[in-house]
């Protein structure tokens, strides 16, 4: 079932009543520059305009400051719009040789992302229980919405490289795309600079609502969620320790359930959670002993900095196609499906897999966190155990759950009946 956002349903309100249910509500929840963007503007695009607009201009490198790097370059389409490499983080700047400090998500499976809030409600009608810090784009949940995170990679100079908005436009003004977006947005768009920045980072946002692109659900597991297929007995051995709260216990924060209303599952919570993943000291930025990515409490992030509980929380991802990934979490820090789920299930029976050690030779767990910020490292199952206990998962049960995560890539194709 798709769900729309503020905007795309103030697109649609706007240019296409007659397919929306509540267009005035929807119009009314969508930020007042966006009214006043369809207010100034000559003529109305429409949705398909739009998208193409925005394909167009996720594909086009001349946008960047090297005229080599684009979105895709970063987010690649035959990797569920995640990184076509097993780099940590991806390589941008003037000459694409600039080291990111944290890996390129995939932007699947974002349409139904919350805005951001510290106090999360969901919707099963028991407001009584506050999941905390929760929503949000980026990996520290900073951008609120679609747009808003298109403009952090065109001005990162670690990434393209603008130095403001009016050089995007600029670039844009006299580049490969000029024609498409005058003939979309107007042709005097180019001497409103501010109007057609709002244009083309709305325009990534509706081609990010394409629902073929970005949520097409054709996972051998929606198969089975349409039960089109069965799952082979390892896939459901898989998906039970998946969803076991004594073994795996992934379901408590990547949801594999078909929601109440029919929604099929996205495979996260959209919480921020800090698992004491390890520093990764491949990264340049690492090279600082004294740097720290405390994620919701910065540094990228500022609003939050004087929450020190909240240091080292990190978005859950949607392990939707989570098997097409080459490298793992908010650092980059692991290479293999294997490793994070050993890591999961052996973080505190085994730290010393893990983390390195100290000069008394004692093992320097949550290495990546300042000291003084342990009590914020998550202590749920499977982090329920200490040194030298069983771990909630031995090899064959994990290989099961690995087996079962490749069900959730796009691209199954149903056998013929």
């Amino acid at each position: 079932m798709m769900k729309f956002t503020p905007f795309l349903l103030l697109l649609l309100a706007a240019c296409q009543p007659q397919q929306v249910a509540q267009p005035a509500a929807a119009a009314a929840a969508a930020p007042a520059y966006l009214h006043a963007a369809y207010a100034a503007a000559p003529h109305q695009p429409s949705v398909a305009d739009m998208t193409a607009m925005g394909r167009a201009m996720f594909f086009e490198p001349s946008l960047s400051i090297s005229g080599k790097l684009s979105c895709a370059s970063c987010h690649s389409p035959d990797h569920a719009f995640g990184p076509p490499n097993a780099l940590a983080v991806q390589l941008g700047g003037p000459e694409l040789k600039d080291a990111g400090t944290r890996a390129a998500p995939s932007l699947r499976y974002m349409q139904n992302t919350p805005a951001f809030t510290e106090h999360y409600h969901d919707d099963d009608g028991d407001d009584s229980i506050d999941a905390g810090p929760t929503g949000g784009r980026n990996w520290d949940g900073r951008a609120q919405s679609g747009h808003e995170q298109a403009l952090t990679p065109l001005l990162s100079p670690l990434e393209m490289g603008n130095v403001d908005g009016a050089a995007v436009v600029d670039k844009l003004r006299h580049g490969p795309l000029a024609a498409q977006f005058r003939k979309v947005y107007g042709e005097q768009i180019f001497e409103q600079p501010e109007q057609a920045l709002r244009w083309a980072l709305m325009s990534l946002e509706v081609f990010q609502e394409s629902p073929a692109d970005f949520y097409p659900y054709t996972s051998k597991y929606d198969a089975y969620l349409r039960k089109q297929v069965p799952l082979n007995p390892q896939e459901l051995r898989g998906l039970a320790l998946f969803n076991d709260e004594n073994k795996g216990n992934c379901a408590s924060c990547h949801i594999s359930q078909v929601a109440a209303g029919g929604a099929f599952p996205q495979f996260t919570d959209y919480g921020l959670i800090n698992i004491g993943v390890p520093r990764n000291n491949k990264l340049p930025v690492n090279a600082d002993p004294h740097y720290f990515d405390l994620g919701l409490c910065g540094p990228a992030r500022t609003d939050l900095k004087d929450h020190q509980e909240y240091c080292g929380r990190f978005k859950t991802p949607s392990l939707r196609n989570v098997a097409l990934r080459q490298s793992f979490f908010h650092n980059g820090s692991f290479t293999s499906l294997e490793q994070v789920m050993r890591f999961y299930v052996q973080r505190d029976t085994a730290p010393q897999k893990w983390y390195p050690k100290n000069p008394d030779g004692s093992v320097h767990k949550y290495d990546d966190l300042p000291p003084g910020m342990e009590a914020n490292v998550n202590v749920e199952a499977p982090f329920d155990r200490q040194k030298g206990q069983a771990p909630a998962l031995n090899e064959k049960e994990i290989a099961d759950v690995i087996v079962f995560l490749k069900t959730l890539t796009d691209g199954y194709k149903v056998p013929a009946a």
